[in-house]
């Protein structure tokens, strides 16, 4: 038997996948600290040098100045995140049409959902 999935039904998926991921990591730790990643080093010209911790920004209590910080997140759309919380996980910014799915690609690793 073929089943058919179609491009929503691939997103959703990955939604929901990401969604779980990131749920259980808010379970393992509460820790607000990232490392850089390799990209995040070479932009910000520390090549060969060891990584810098990088804060990760909190869509549930983050202000409209710290949100603004992020590439791709401007006025409108800080307003926007901060009228729809609070946000069980970071991925619930795109299945409830927040931001696009290619803007949260782009910030994915630089935000996280803290619960009260």
């Amino acid at each position: 038997m073929k089943y058919r999935i179609g491009k929503a039904g691939l997103i959703a998926l990955a939604i929901s996948f990401e969604a779980a991921v990131a749920y259980a990591n808010t379970q393992k730790s509460d820790a607000t600290t990232m490392p850089a990643t390799s990209s995040q080093a070479d932009k910000a010209g520390n090549k060969g040098k060891s990584s810098k911790a990088i804060k990760a920004v909190d869509i549930n209590s983050a202000s409209k100045a710290e949100l603004k910080t992020l590439p791709s997140i401007d006025g409108v759309r800080a307003d926007k995140i901060i009228a729809g919380r609070p946000y069980p996980s970071k991925a619930f910014l795109v299945s409830r049409n927040i931001i696009p799915l290619g803007v949260y690609a782009e910030i994915r690793k630089q935000i996280i959902a803290m619960q009260k």
